[in-house]
């Protein structure tokens, strides 16, 4: 069925902004009525309620006599060093609010009782200073919710040291208990609200290789048995299939078909339709589709670099972190400046790092001819693959991480996560936490596998990267045992081993060393295979370097555990992969899943290579696609590709520019709610659903080197495979007005015209097509703006110019200034909607902007 246009836009809206908090996806709202703090008496013990400590505070949370009971060890350093809170309580502006609770404490103290936003500048909706005693007190009041509707607001009590009132306390109890929160008075709310628009027909946004296997996944299909995919240059349709493979999906909560259009071949811009349901996105076919999106994969590596200056004209700083770090516990200060931030924030991580190290170095090897020497970093045009020098920047930054007795320090950060900064934001002391010897041998195998390639373009850097990585071993000859890390004190990522078990990470150092030498004596430590490509279980990259090297003794136990433990895995993740309608590989989704799912296309890929087998290679860009658009959200999880992509990621840099940096990949869908934005605005949504495209949502949202690495090395180990599927066999004919294709399962049937044409795919034209990945497809004229604003020329501003941009950019077809709908936009209209960054032409950015127009957070439009 067609989905209203108004609704579908304002949803497209909705999921392109930051202002979904006006627009929440919540299975209901609280319309004046009921308890919104679930576990108020603690029946269920600490249900709900959490702690937050840094800056020294120390507390634990549990209950007592039906209490919630908060022990405060110690204060801290400031006010918020010690807090209880709960989450996700939502708050919707002008909505009247009671809350209530009883409270005490074992010493006569201040604290503070306040819902707050939960990021951004934390500012509080409704505040109380609290004198406590030991007798309890009962907190009552009622407050108007004046903000922008928030509906991931957060309940919290700042317990840690309040200087003005008494300083530092010996340990102490704070007892909670009847905690309510109503919605008193919602009778001058707007619930207006709606879910981002979920197309019907969902494809890799980015595109397909000609040779590739292309799948599109329907749902909401009624009756409809047939789908055409159509030219968007032409408006002709070149291929009709069949819809099939109906699949009950319960993680998805749908039901799918799929549409198999792997015959169509030639290159150009297409889209598919299916009477009844929305048109799909556009996308492209062709060699070099994604090109620019490895060169991007790999750039935006050069702008995490740290300790140096960047260029670059929305994200490019100063040198940043530059300071001697201090190397936990000790006076010693040492020089650890380079390498990338790691991920969203500004720390920096050993363990991570040989990950992100071996992905590129691994991707070069499979095809040196995608990685260029000019993709815009300092080093380019140097002579060396960018890639390469890229990696190099890392793993010089890794050497100074190593301790002098060949021991790898973990990490170096400041104690605590910066605030939403620039990176020379960050000025907080450095700390260098402890040797670890999980850090140790991944910082052996990387320099090990180092060696051999930088061997051709630098001898010394080489040579040094080979002693560093002897150093490493024989620090991990003479320590045995798995060594912890992480001080309590500090709270940044810690990288430890779930396992709590180093032998994957012997076993990749072990591997490497023997291909970096030939040295016979590292063989008997890779007795034991691994596998694993995560940063925690990394045994499969040992896999590679044994199934990779040159001459390799193919015959050897060896290399012939390595090979089986490839392809038993691809066996059972291809059979994964073919069970779902979107062909992902996992059935589980954690953390992290788009880096996982990239892992799981890499052994399907490697697995292609060693058997010949093709279809792993269908399953390795059924991984592809999905992070390029075919899943149950719709989105490129890949920043500026695609159609729909995140804007707004949990990304300091890109929260400081206002912008999302181009070519990173979000973390992705994360079915266990583990951030305030997840639980607020997914809660209510089937497990492979929940991602949230919002700048707090670290859960989903966030992006790391480690998960862009595999994206780029998934990218490289596909791009020659071709498909298992055989050529469908399709021939159209076509006349000086029309195209006619005509496909069955079994054969094809060709009517003839007089002046017929025959190929072997039923596209029939290259004329460059129209896109809607990010801009309208309308070039600017000479046009001058006759209100800005104003794209339906109407003489008005209004959310009526808003939805016809949103239809134009996801519909050009038949909204864009050559489309069929007679409500289309115009030429004049796509030079008054460009009011954002004026000359970049129409953007889902102006339509965003209007919209901040029509609620007064901007006085006028430019």
């Amino acid at each position: 069925m067609k989905k209203n246009s108004i609704k579908r836009c304002a949803a497209v809206l909705a999921a392109c902004t930051v202002m979904a908090a006006s627009a929440p996806a919540v299975s209901a709202p609280a319309m004046a009525a009921g308890n919104l703090i679930s576990n108020s008496t603690f029946e269920s013990g600490v249900s709900g309620w959490g702690t937050y400590k840094e800056s020294g505070g120390k507390c634990s949370l549990g209950t007592k006599n039906g209490q919630l009971a908060l022990t405060v060890s110690n204060v801290g350093e400031v006010n918020y060093a010690v807090q209880v809170y709960y989450d996700v309580v939502p708050l919707y502006k002008n909505g009247v609010y009671r809350l209530k609770y009883d409270i005490s404490c074992s010493t006569d103290r201040f604290i503070e009782g306040m819902i707050q936003m939960n990021g951004g500048d934390y500012r509080a909706y409704t505040w109380k200073g609290l004198k406590l005693t030991s007798t309890p007190q009962s907190v009552d009041y009622e407050f108007t919710m004046e903000d922008d509707t928030d509906i991931m607001a957060k309940l919290v009590f700042n317990c840690g040291i309040q200087e003005k009132y008494e300083g530092a306390l010996p340990e102490h109890t704070i007892y909670i208990d009847n905690v309510s929160l109503e919605l008193v008075d919602d009778s001058k709310v707007d619930y207006a609200s709606s879910r981002p628009y979920a197309p019907s027909i969902n494809i890799d946004q980015v595109g397909y290789r000609p040779d590739s296997r292309k799948v599109a996944v329907f749902r909401d299909v009624t009756s409809q048995t047939e789908f055409k995919v159509v030219n968007a240059a032409t408006k002709e349709a070149v291929y009709t299939g069949k819809l099939e493979n109906k699949t009950d999906n319960k993680s998805a909560d749908e039901t799918n078909w799929t549409g198999d259009f792997s015959s169509v071949k030639e290159a150009g811009k297409y889209y598919i339709t299916c009477e009844g349901l929305d048109n799909s996105y556009t996308f492209e076919i062709g060699d070099k589709v994604y090109s620019n999106l490895i060169d991007d994969s790999v750039r935006m590596l050069y702008l995490q670099r740290c300790g140096v200056k960047v260029e670059d004209k929305d994200f490019g700083h100063d040198a940043c972190h530059t300071s001697m770090a201090t190397i936990y516990g000790t006076n010693e200060k040492i020089d650890v400046s380079g390498g990338w931030h790691d991920a969203g924030d500004y720390g920096r991580y050993v363990v991570p790092a040989a990950k992100a190290v071996a992905d590129l170095i691994y991707a070069y090897d499979t095809a040196p001819e995608l990685f260029g020497d000019n993709i815009g970093i300092p080093e380019s045009g140097n002579g060396t693959p960018d890639i390469l020098d890229e990696a190099r920047f890392e793993l010089e930054w890794m050497m100074k991480m190593q301790a002098a007795d060949g021991g790898a320090y973990h990490k170096v950060s400041c104690k605590t996560f910066p605030g939403y900064v620039a990176p020379t934001k960050e000025t907080g002391e450095l700390f260098v936490t402890p040797v670890s010897s999980t850090a140790t041998a991944d910082f052996c195998a990387s320099m090990a596998l180092a060696a051999e390639f930088y061997e051709k373009y630098d001898k010394d850097f080489a040579k040094k990267c080979m002693d560093a990585a002897e150093k490493s071993w024989a620090w991990l000859e003479k320590n045995k045992n798995y060594v912890l890390v992480n001080p309590e004190d500090i709270v940044t990522g810690d990288y430890a081993d779930f396992t709590k078990d180093d032998s994957d990470e012997r076993y990749w150092a072990a591997a490497q060393m023997y291909r970096a030498t030939g040295d016979e004596k590292y063989l008997s430590a890779v007795s034991s295979v691994k596998t694993g490509l995560d940063w925690s279980v990394v045994g499969d990259y040992g896999n590679i370097a044994l199934l990779t090297m040159k001459n390799a003794d193919k015959s050897s136990t060896a290399y012939q555990k390595a090979a089986d433990a490839v392809t038993s895995q691809a066996k059972s993740l291809l059979s994964t992969s073919k069970s779902s309608p979107y062909g992902v590989a996992i059935t589980k989704y954690d953390w992290g899943s788009n880096m996982t799912i990239a892992n799981k296309g890499i052994i399907m890929a490697l697995a292609s290579k060693l058997t010949g087998d093709s279809s792993y290679t269908d399953g390795a860009n059924a991984q592809l696609d999905y992070l390029l658009g075919t899943n149950p959200v719709a989105t490129c999880f890949v920043t500026g590709y695609g159609t729909v992509s995140p804007e707004h990621p949990h990304h300091r840099p890109s929260m400081a520019a206002g912008k999302a940096m181009k070519g990173m990949l979000v973390g992705g869908v994360d079915q266990s709610l583990e951030d305030s934005a997840a639980k607020a605005y997914c809660q209510d949504q089937p497990s492979a659903k929940r991602y949230v495209d919002n700048s707090e949502s670290y859960s989903t949202n966030e992006i790391t080197i480690y998960w862009n690495s595999p994206l780029t090395y998934l990218l490289s180990l596909t791009e020659k495979t071709e498909s298992s599927q055989p050529d469908v066999t399709t021939t159209t004919t076509t006349s000086t007005t029309t195209t006619t294709t005509t496909t069955t399962a079994t054969d094809t049937t060709t009517t003839a015209t007089s002046t017929a044409t025959s190929s072997e795919t039923t596209a029939t034209s290259t004329t460059t097509a129209v896109t809607t990945e990010s801009t309208t497809t309308t070039t600017q004229s000479d046009k001058t703006v006759t209100l800005a604003g104003d794209a339906n020329c109407d003489g008005a501003v209004d959310m009526s110019d808003v939805v016809l941009i949103m239809q134009a950019l996801a519909n050009p077809n038949k909204f864009d200034i050559n489309g069929t709908d007679e409500h289309r936009i115009t030429e004049q209209g796509t030079v008054n909607a460009d009011v954002s960054e004026r000359g970049n032409g129409m953007t889902t950015a102006d339509a965003l902007e209007i919209q901040r127009y029509l609620l007064n957070i901007i006085s006028k439009l430019s």
